[in-house]
């Protein structure tokens, strides 16, 4: 979801916004991440925590598992005091290495440690990594660092080794329908099965996504429904992209490329996004293997140039005159 859609959830109601008002406290209120859950209990219950690394895509609970790990360490009323967060893509530098962190780990509110949370930190700069792994070593025995990231492989050897690395994957959908569910009964909100079928295929495994677009199709009436949630989240229907490739694998270009100017200009859909859309539903649509490998392909060849940027309509067009073209 975009920014403009977070704001939207946030504030169209005058109601606080709900991934804040619904975020975990507890390790064992987090959905979907079990197993990680227990081994993070462990540390704890032991008083034996390391340092910490975690890696997973985006609203999957590394920041909440962070933050609760704190509230049960420190408690409710102190945990913040002993809690430092920063965010590395705003902070990338060298310098809040050396000043904020080190700072910060050199006072003491009491306890045996303190914790340093450093969200996005594969967007450190080789040097802060390298500042990074020297403040680690220099500072483990009164100071634990926690470090999330989208992609571990950008975060440097001598990091990755002095942590116990948790690797978060996409929520299961059952995972984000339990918890959309919970939170419409929290807040009074009928929400219809179809509803929360959109709400998991708009989400992708990206729980904050899922309540952001369920406070947001909250407002726009008394029940959230499929079509709701659609128009919400700027999300293109499943059946609308099999449709849009099944026509262009029968060779009826012209009916492909209307219907991805209807997703482009009519739905609002960035090409990226009907990018990654093609992506997640090739193995669902009912081709054949040899379709599904050629459609693979083109959105390989699309994703790259768009990347590069190409414009985003010439290529997704390209895309589908190529499927037209298969023999």
């Amino acid at each position: 979801m975009s920014e403009a859609d977070e704001q939207t959830a946030a504030t169209a109601t005058g109601r606080e916004i709900w991934i804040e008002k619904y975020r975990p406290q507890s390790l064992d209120d987090i959905h979907g991440q079990e197993e990680i859950v227990e081994r993070l209990q462990s540390y704890i219950e032991q008083d034996d925590i390391p340092h910490l690394l975690f890696s997973g895509p985006a609203g999957v609970g590394k920041t909440t598992a962070s933050t609760a790990i704190a509230r049960q360490v420190y408690g409710d009323d102190n945990w913040r005091g002993n809690f430092l967060e920063l965010n590395a893509s705003d902070q990338r530098g060298i310098d809040v290495v050396r000043d904020r962190i080190k700072g910060f780990a050199r006072s003491s509110f009491g306890g045996d440690f303190r914790i340093v949370f450093l969200d996005e930190a594969d967007s450190l700069t080789d040097d802060a990594q390298s500042a990074l792994r020297r403040t680690m070593e220099q500072f483990s025995d009164n100071t634990r660092f926690i470090l999330s990231c989208n992609y571990s492989s950008k975060i440097i050897d001598p990091i990755q080794s002095r942590c116990a690395v948790f690797r978060f994957s996409p929520l299961s959908d059952a995972a984000v329908a339990a918890q959309t569910r919970e939170i419409a009964a929290a807040e009074g909100i009928e929400v219809t099965d179809a509803g929360v079928d959109a709400l998991v295929y708009a989400a992708d495994g990206d729980m904050r996504r899922a309540i952001n677009s369920l406070q947001a199709a909250a407002t726009t009436g008394d029940v959230v429904d499929e079509e709701a949630v659609y128009a919400i989240t700027a999300t293109a229907r499943p059946e609308e992209i099999e449709s849009m490739v099944t026509n262009a694998l029968d060779g009826d270009f012209t009916r492909a490329r209307a219907t991805l100017d209807q997703l482009l200009t009519e739905t609002g859909m960035a090409g990226g996004d009907v990018i990654d859309q093609l992506h997640r539903s090739v193995w669902e649509f009912d081709l054949s293997e040899r379709e599904a490998v050629a459609l693979m392909e083109r959105i390989g060849e699309a994703d790259y140039r768009i990347a590069e940027g190409a414009n985003e309509q010439v290529q997704l067009e390209s895309l589908l005159a190529s499927l037209s073209l298969e023999e």
